[in-house]
């Protein structure tokens, strides 16, 4: 292969893939080139990344078929609806779950070829620049050499394992052999309360596991709103997550009868965990490895991001961009895919921006957990003047009908001028709400214009409209 292009990708997850799409649009002639491990019936490189093939996409399915079953068996009699004994057929749960990623995958192949975007099947790497833009060496299917004047890295991350605990997705799991058990584990540990424990822990808690969560933080949730972690602890352990915080591991072994956790709980006491599987979800790191960045004089920095300036996520070698997971940031699918739309516009000429602050985030738990702007934790250390209102799903007439009434939403506003400043919800379809409050706090939105908005009755949005009328303490259904 020996080709010119005006814009070359690199990764096709999330952000990779939406900036090529949109760079296509604009009219360049643009390539993406994909290496990840993730192979289709075909054996080649499924497009997609990590959210698609082992992350955002499976864990949802998965989460949603636990939900069901967790929901038949526990919660339906509620309704007076009566079902016999209830089971779960592991395989089939998972072969649903490969389908729906399968489908998702291969829509963006459709995609690209709607959009003429040349996908190329290999890993990419620099190689130098010339007068007509970089060099860029192709290994794999389509090896080669190509030349693209652009190049927008978007190799996505990889999760983190910890030193001494050998990952090998079979007993001790990082999140994606987390998604393909071929049993149902009766004792399951997971180390790391962050999203993707949480979010994994609960699926397999619902279906029958035995979960316990140890996490090295002495605090809980430490990126929520400190009044939405403490009610999600609650919750969560009323449900029958075991959690143990501020503990140290001190080591895992792993046999055929199953995992040991050995570890220091909080007051440094030495225990064990006894396991049937494992779960280390301890976060992610960049996968910047392999693409050859010293050739164009880019240096990572102490912890393998790629520096950009935060406004055009440009690097240091001009005409090179970087975006998502590799860059600065929260490591979320949406941050990536807006990244992507911000660069392919730049390059056109556009004037596009985004506002960090107005990304929202979601732990798909059950009651799910979202929050956009600035905590109260937050707002204190900054010593600005603030106003909270919060109302509960209990005094929702949608949210008593669904039997879903546990949690609250919370908004936080500028004491002075009203303008709102975050909004933090833990709830049924919290991850649905928090786009209202996106947009309201992208336009600048005041507590007061929320408040005057009429929401449909009966519906869970009126929880976000009463948040808002008791930031001034005139809530009506209170």
């Amino acid at each position: 292969m020996s080709q010119v292009f005006d814009v070359l990708v690199i990764g096709a997850g999330p952000g990779g893939y939406i900036a090529a799409i949109r760079a296509a649009q604009l009219g360049f002639k643009v390539a993406c080139a994909e290496s990840n491990p993730y192979a289709d019936p075909k054996g080649e490189p499924r497009l997609g990344g990590t959210c698609l093939n082992v992350g955002c996409i499976p864990s949802k399915a998965l989460l949603a078929s636990s939900e069901e079953f967790e929901k038949i068996g526990h919660h339906v009699a509620n309704h007076g609806i009566q079902v016999g004994s209830v089971s779960i057929d592991i395989k089939k749960m998972l072969a649903r779950k490969d389908e729906i990623v399968n489908k998702m995958t291969g829509g963006i192949s459709f995609l690209f070829r709607k959009n003429k975007v040349t996908s190329i099947k290999g890993h990419a790497s620099f190689v130098g620049k010339t007068a007509d833009g970089y060099q860029i060496q192709i290994t794999g299917k389509d090896a080669g050499t190509i030349t693209a004047k652009n190049v927008i890295i978007a190799t996505g991350s990889k999760a983190r394992h910890l030193p001494n605990i050998p990952v090998d997705n079979v007993l001790v799991c990082d999140n994606e052999g987390a998604l393909k058990f071929d049993s149902l584990p009766k004792r399951l540990g997971v180390i790391g309360a962050g999203v993707i424990g949480l979010e994994l822990g609960s699926v397999w808690r619902r279906v029958g596991s035995q979960v316990t969560v140890l996490e090295a933080l002495p605090s809980f949730l430490g990126a929520c709103d400190e009044g939405i972690a403490k009610e999600a602890k609650k919750i969560f352990t009323k449900q029958g997550l075991d959690i143990y915080m501020g503990v140290k591991i001190d080591g895992v072994k792993a046999d055929k009868k199953g995992v040991v956790v050995s570890y220091q709980d909080s007051t440094g006491k030495p225990q064990k965990l006894e396991c049937d599987r494992l779960i280390v979800s301890v976060g992610r790191v960049p996968n910047t490895e392999g693409l050859n960045l010293e050739a164009i004089q880019i240096k990572t920095d102490e912890r393998g991001f790629i520096p950009i300036n935060d406004h055009t996520c440009a690097t240091s070698a001009p005409g090179v961009y970087a975006i998502g997971d590799v860059v600065r940031g929260p490591m979320l699918a949406h941050k990536a895919e807006d990244e992507g739309v911000l660069v392919a516009e730049l390059l056109a000429g556009q004037k596009p921006h985004i506002d960090y602050n107005c990304i929202p985030w979601v732990i798909y738990t059950d009651p799910e957990i979202a929050w956009v702007g600035k905590t109260e934790q937050q707002l204190k250390a900054e010593g600005r003047p603030y106003k909270a209102g919060q109302f509960p799903f209990m005094a929702n007439g949608r949210a008593l009908g669904m039997d879903r009434a546990d949690g609250f939403v919370k908004i936080l506003a500028d004491a002075k001028t009203d303008e709102v400043l975050g909004v933090h919800i833990i709830g049924p379809n919290a991850s649905d709400l928090i786009a209202e409050a996106a947009l309201a706090m992208e336009f600048k939105a005041a507590a007061e214009d929320i408040a005057r908005v009429c929401h449909p009755h009966p519906s869970l949005s009126e929880v976000m409209r009463e948040a808002a009328l008791a930031t001034d303490q005139r809530a009506l259904n209170m």
